[in-house]
């Protein structure tokens, strides 16, 4: 891919930043958004929301969930068209009816559901669509397939484009969905949250990516809650609240700090949350012993105390989701014993997790936790039949069930504190509240969290965080899966799992990031360069 002469990339110490000389000078911004207005009804999503984004650069978009920042990507994607304000590119104005007008003039857009056909290869899935009768974008699928293979060699994708999507990697996926976004040779990409699922040395590869197109003079929009990220990326970043924009911090001004400030409004010290000391325990309430799946969890030993919040640390693929979901009976055993206050018990199914008073926030949340089309009522009450009261075949009838929804839903601190409304409707966080809110409807006794605040804000971390802090001082037992080991300090005790196994068990001082990085490494000093690079 050629470099443009007025874009660099230079090495600062042992990180690698974007530096492009278009932001620094009063040339004519790539896309500009002027005093842009949306409304949904009573809720103002943005109100005269203006922002430029240069050629050559990175454009962060920070915020809490629900602050504006998906209704302007889709007011640039064509998806939504804005009640108020403009659109310009390269000075002139745009309008985009649809988001055919959008890929028309060089708007590429990659969401965290990557939309892919997984029984289609990687080839396939890129030329999807762009050859058709009537309406001809490449000649003909050669044509269509050549491009792809020099878009991959381009931007230097390791990738064979001939497996099935759906045995490649999530991060193998994100760059066939990169790729499929530059078969028009995009202008400007957006990119939501790329990296929520990636592990960190996938995270660097996709950074590598980003750079390289910056180089080639394309515009980024990057929009991440790990603000890591932006301090090793942004040449601008712009922080939105309520759908306003509250700070437009530069490349020297972009830091955790100011960052924080711009999201949430306070102080960053306030979202510290305290633990629990050690000797306030209560005795085990979920106990297993040697369970095992084979080729995916061997011989797994651990405790869950009355009111102490247990971390699992360990890289992907270590096992961590499945023992998650073998204690709730979600996936089988082939062996070991569980055992609830000391007493052995079976767990041969999320029903009988459910009647036992255990509950399970699973890992993804849109295709796993959530009726995406149901009402948020509806969500919450979704549960098993002998959970809670109020509660009829799985969902909210009673009158009392409706309240109890609503005082859930209160404490959630669910916004917009609209029941009726679709769960699609929610921002990710909001989304996740309601998985949670779940399992606050019953009288829970075990809850288990699965990246409970994977792509969301900082704002709603902090608050998920208290939650979970408050459930335990109610004296419930919580696990918590985490692939950010920065959260897991928040945790009272930490396994860490390496291949299955759980290899080492963290308490009080030993809670460091060094501590679980070097176990889930086995031992090795060397493989935490990339991690450590990544957490910066």
């Amino acid at each position: 891919m050629p470099v443009r002469p007025d874009n660099e990339v230079m090495a600062t110490g042992d990180r690698t930043r974007v530096r492009s000389h278009a932001a620094s000078g009063p040339s004519t911004p790539l896309v500009e958004f002027s005093r842009i207005e949306k409304a949904f009804g009573a809720v103002q999503a943005l109100d005269g929301v203006s922002l430029a984004v240069h050629a050559g650069t990175v454009h962060g978009l920070i915020g809490a969930n629900g602050a504006g920042k998906s209704t302007l990507i889709r007011c640039l994607a064509g998806a939504v068209r804005p009640d108020a304000g403009e659109i310009r590119l390269e000075g002139e104005r745009v309008a985009l009816s649809s988001p055919a007008d959008a890929n028309d003039l060089g708007f590429a857009f990659l969401h965290q559901e990557l939309n892919l056909v997984p029984k289609f290869n990687g080839l396939d899935n890129m030329t999807l669509g762009l050859v058709r009768r009537g309406r001809t974008v490449f000649a003909d699928k050669a044509s269509a397939r050549r491009r792809a293979r020099q878009v991959v060699e381009d931007i230097g994708l390791d990738l064979d484009l001939e497996r099935p999507v759906e045995e490649l990697s999530v991060a193998q996926r994100w760059l066939v969905a990169l790729g499929r976004s530059l078969m028009r040779r995009a202008r400007l990409i957006a990119f939501d949250e790329p990296t929520a699922a990636l592990s960190a040395r996938e995270t660097e590869a996709l950074f590598g990516v980003v750079r390289r197109l910056v180089a080639d003079g394309i515009g980024v929009l990057y929009v991440s809650h790990r603000l890591e990220e932006m301090e090793l990326l942004c040449n601008t970043v712009t922080g939105f609240r309520d759908g306003r924009v509250v700070a437009t911090l530069e490349r020297a001004e972009i830091t955790r700090s100011a960052m924080i400030r711009a999201i949430t409004g306070g102080d960053p010290e306030a979202l510290t949350i305290p633990k629990t000391d050690d000797g306030e325990f209560g005795a085990p309430v979920l106990e297993a012993r040697g369970l095992t799946r084979k080729g995916v969890v061997e011989g797994a030993s651990l405790s869950l105390r009355a009111g102490e919040i247990v971390g699992v640390a360990g890289l992907v693929g270590s096992g961590r989701s499945e023992l998650a979901r073998m204690l709730f009976g979600a996936d089988r055993s082939d062996g070991g014993e569980l055992f609830l206050d000391g007493q052995p018990i079976e767990i041969a199914s999320p029903s009988a997790a459910g009647r036992a008073g255990m509950g399970l926030v699973p890992e993804e949340r849109r295709t796993g936790g959530l009726f995406l089309e149901k009402s948020a009522a509806f969500n919450l009450g979704v549960t098993f039949p002998t959970v809670g009261r109020g509660l009829a075949r799985g969902f909210l009838r009673s009158r009392n069930g409706r309240q109890r929804a609503r005082s859930v839903a209160e404490k959630v601190n669910l916004r917009p504190l609209e029941l009726e409304l679709p769960a699609r409707n929610f921002s990710g966080g909001n989304q996740q509240k309601l998985v949670l809110g779940r399992w606050l409807m019953g009288d829970l006794r075990v809850l288990l969290l699965d990246e409970p605040t994977r792509g969301i804000d900082i704002g709603a971390r902090t608050q998920i965080h208290r939650m979970m802090r408050e459930l335990a001082e109610g004296g419930m037992a919580l696990l918590m899966i985490s692939s950010e080991f920065e959260e897991l300090l928040n945790c009272d005790r930490i396994v860490v799992m390496v291949r299955g196994r759980i290899t080492e068990e963290l308490r009080g001082a030993d809670i460091t990031e060094e501590r679980m990085l070097r176990a889930a490494y086995g031992g090795a000093s060397s493989p935490t360069t990339d991690h450590e690079e990544h957490q910066r």
